[in-house]
């Protein structure tokens, strides 16, 4: 009993660890409608065992509703596969670029940007998953 109490923890800080982050675009970035947008996700080094699976960005309408977390709603899907970060300069973590296109149909406003990552960690490979999210603006 006392090994599995402490496991819960234990797995929750391997999680932490492992986090990714939106890179880019930086919060309340102005897009218009229909034209193409870069995600940048990025994935510090871990001192874990790790092995990526996939990324699925989705962008939704605030602009005559409060956000929902990507926990709730995803909105429309732009980007569903795989995540292979890379190294590209110096000092910076190891990321990778997706260009994705806005709905032309996406209303002007507020809008979140909303990525799932979904990675394995760990020497017993523990699936894991991880929501972001970043608010920028449809002009």
């Amino acid at each position: 009993m006392f090994k599995s109490i402490l496991t819960i923890p234990l797995f929750a800080a391997l999680a932490l660890a492992q986090g990714a982050v939106i890179g880019y675009p930086p919060q309340g970035t102005s897009v218009a409608p229909g034209s193409s947008l870069i995600v940048q996700v990025e994935r510090p080094n871990t001192l874990s065992n790790s092995e990526e699976v996939a990324v699925v960005i989705g962008v939704q309408s605030c602009a005559t509703q409060p956000c929902v977390s990507p926990a709730g709603d995803m909105g429309q899907i732009l980007y569903n596969g795989p995540f292979a970060p890379q190294y590209h300069e110096s000092g910076t973590p190891p990321y990778q670029n997706f260009t994705v296109q806005i709905p032309s149909t996406l209303a002007s406003g507020t809008a979140l940007i909303g990525v799932a990552h979904f990675t394995l960690v760990g020497s017993v490979l523990y699936p894991w998953l991880q929501l972001l999210n970043r608010t920028i603006t449809i002009a």
